[in-house]
């Protein structure tokens, strides 16, 4: 591991007095000033950013650019690579609907997706957005959604152009393709059509960004005319919009993580005053769709920990009159459902892999059957109601991604598209294994691994270990052209499927929450202590990974095991996880109280978060190489936080290993919004990746 001294000083946060007292306990939070006061106006207009605090986020972005240089040429082998990797004009396999089929695609060269559509049966295709001539001039850009109307005469489209996820809402005439001046700000992003098409449902976030209201607007009317449909008086519950597969209902869907509530209006009477399904209960989670006026749910009422579905009449929908369809069998987790005129498909884990099963509404059900011992798996419901075919995505570690259209009748598969590795890839050469590490409390911790069929598993060979572990999130082993930059280098591609995640069902998530978060990080230690074991890596050769989340993983087992890693990266880290939690103005504190607890109202919760939260628990030890990643405009886990937690390392650590923050001054939680803007950032963190383990200069293997 490569342990470089800097001659340029690194920067040096102000230490500012602030003293701050909870429960009768007392913290010093001398970079508490890097929290702007105006968060909220810097997310719309980054340039309001306090002097002071741009000037040290600019200081680091110097230093770090400065650390870097010597990896510049290297970024841009890696950005090549992983660009070679992608077909540049590529397209989804369309999606059918009436007379229409509708996909997304890009073209050589283009950073942004183009919306498409063309005859069902063929003929001229129709551009409907140019995401890249839209982000002409922006320095950020995404879309976040668009819907057409049923007629197929508008769409209703949004888009960002801060990072800050406040979408600006407009509409579309399609004939014309013209936008209508019916522009709606501070939106989520989606919107639902009413069945007339003369209707438009969305979410509009207020000050403290938080989707809490449901309007609809007409078409043609002022915005500021629109209807208050739902309003959520519970900061703690974000709001959301769908609709059921018939297109019978509009859904309102209100949640935390651990508990839900639905209503409905019909499509058709877009102004009829919401139905209730059930009433919110704490712990209850219900999800709802239709066919043939009965509701579908899967729910997990009555116990069922890793959920069950149940049904019930339209007319009568509350929790009495649910009758039991797919009963819960523990361990089977009921990932999701989608429904068709003939079909009930679900979405199941079980033992760790992914599973289809399709069940005609009669009640005969069969599963779509998969080879490997570790893989990814999606389904893509599409437009249409009335269809016996399912679409589903498939692929593995090795496996790039495969897209099937499936008859539900006949069993039959239908490949409709492969992913293309235009630089050449041979599966064969590679290994996808998944390896089973043992916590402390005894659990088997899986982990999956990808590496080259050459990769000598002496010890020898250098590891990037990569975890989340939070809100039930599983990571698939799913296929990445980014990730081949580093295996084809000799490293050993790890994946921990941590508790905090669902990866072995609901109580893999439970054991990895609020007092027993602490499972979550001696998961991931115990997963790269097995790896050591096993010799496929040695101590100090193992780069950890994760971001927002998972960049608090990083923090966390950066302060209990800093032996283990010869680097780590944090993506967006949610570092500083006690005072966020303590901030009930911030967009995510309140509903993420049930996550982690709430350490205002209880000292217990306080306690157990205080004993983790990264940014409190740094201290005086040698770290090893660290790069935090963070985003000026980002809502979720907002910028101070890695820019904090890099000031008290800086002060704290027993060490001269580099520790870098980048702050990307124009961007939010994702990053970069171009396609290939968004490689760069990847081959900035592959770069410091092989750099702290003194293989900069080393060349890959051949892929094809």
């Amino acid at each position: 591991m490569e342990k470089t001294l800097h001659t340029s000083r690194p920067p040096r946060a102000d230490k500012r007095p602030a003293e701050i007292t909870r429960h009768g306990h007392t913290r010093q939070d001398p970079y508490a000033w890097l929290r702007a006061e105006n968060w909220q106006e810097v997310m719309r207009d980054p340039s309001s950013l306090d002097a002071d605090i741009r000037a040290y986020l600019e200081a680091e972005n110097a230093y770090f650019s400065a650390a870097m240089e010597d990896t510049e040429a290297l970024q841009e082998r890696l950005f090549a690579e992983m660009k070679g990797r992608i077909k540049e004009d590529d397209s989804s396999v369309p999606a059918p609907d009436g007379a229409f089929a509708y996909a997304i695609r890009y073209v050589e060269g283009g950073q942004h997706p183009l919306f498409v559509r063309s005859p069902r049966d063929g003929g001229k295709e129709e551009v409907l957005l140019d995401g890249n001539a839209l982000a002409e001039g922006h320095a950020y850009f995404k879309i976040g959604g668009a819907a057409h109307s049923p007629d197929h005469r508008r769409l209703a489209w949004s888009f960002d152009d801060a990072g800050s996820e406040f979408y600006t809402l407009q509409v579309r005439n399609l004939e014309s393709g013209e936008d209508i001046a019916d522009l709606i700000p501070d939106t989520s992003g989606g919107a639902i059509w009413s069945a007339d098409g003369q209707h438009l449902f969305y979410v509009r976030l207020d000050a403290n960004h938080r989707p809490s209201k449901v309007f609809r607007h007409r078409l043609g009317s002022p915005v500021s005319e629109d209807v208050l449909v739902y309003e959520e008086a519970d900061p703690g519950f974000f709001v959301g919009l769908g609709m059921t597969r018939s297109e019978r209902f509009i859904v309102i869907d209100c949640h935390t993580h651990e508990t839900s509530e639905t209503r409905l209006i019909p499509a058709d009477r877009p102004e009829a005053e919401p139905v209730l399904v059930e009433p919110r209960r704490e712990g209850l989670e219900y999800y709802v769709d239709e066919a043939h006026g009965t509701l579908f749910i899967r729910t997990n009422a009555g116990g069922a920990k890793d959920f069950a579905i149940v049904t019930a009449p339209v007319e009568a929908p509350g929790l009495s009159n649910w009758r039991e369809l797919v009963p819960h069998r523990p361990g089977r987790l009921i990932l999701g459902h989608a429904l068709f005129a003939r079909h009930l498909v679900r979405l199941e884990r079980e033992g760790g892999l992914p599973r289809i099963v399709v069940r005609r509404l009669e009640g005969e059900e069969h599963e779509i059957a998969f080879a490997e011992e570790a893989y990814a798996l999606g389904i893509d419901p599409g437009y249409e109601f009335d269809t016996d075919t399912l679409r589903f995505s498939y692929s593995s570690l090795t496996t790039p991604s495969r897209v099937f259209d499936y008859d539900m009748e006949s069993r039959e598969r239908r490949l409709m598209k492969e992913q293309e590795v235009p630089s050449g890839h041979d599966p064969a050469r590679y290994v996808a294994r998944r390896v089973m590490a043992r916590a402390p409390d005894g659990e088997e911790v899986p982990v999956s691994l990808l590496y080259r069929k050459e990769t000598r598993l002496d010890g020898s060979a250098p590891c990037l270990l990569y975890g989340y572990g939070s809100y039930g999130i599983a990571i698939p082993a799913g296929f990445s052209v980014t990730r081949l930059s580093l295996v084809d280098r000799g490293f050993v591609y790890a994946i921990a499927h941590i508790r905090g995640g669902k990866d072995k069902g609901f109580a893999w998530y439970e054991t990895g929450k609020r007092e027993k978060k602490v499972n979550t990080f001696t998961d991931f230690v115990a997963a790269a202590e097995h790896l050591l074991a096993e010799g496929f890596t040695a101590e100090g050769r193992i780069i950890a990974h994760g971001g927002s989340a998972g960049g608090m993983l990083m923090g966390a087992v950066a302060n209990m095991a800093p032996q283990l890693f010869g680097g780590i990266i944090a993506d967006v880290p949610f570092v500083d996880v006690l005072n966020t939690m303590l901030d009930d103005t911030l967009p995510l504190t309140p509903p993420e109280w049930p996550e982690w607890g709430n350490p205002v109202e209880s000292e217990a919760d306080y306690r157990t978060i205080l004993g983790y939260s990264p940014y409190d628990n740094v201290r005086r030890q040698a770290y090893p190489p660290i790069l935090a990643m963070a985003g000026l405009t980002d809502p979720r886990v907002t910028y101070w936080e890695p820019a904090k937690w890099v000031a008290r390392l800086r002060e704290m650590k027993a060490d001269d290993n580099l520790l870098l923050l980048r702050t990307n001054m124009d961007a939010g939680h994702a990053g970069a919004s171009g396609r290939f803007d968004a490689l760069k950032e990847v081959a900035i963190e592959y770069a410091f990746a092989l750099k702290v383990m003194g293989l900069a200069q080393k060349e890959p293997l051949p892929a094809g």
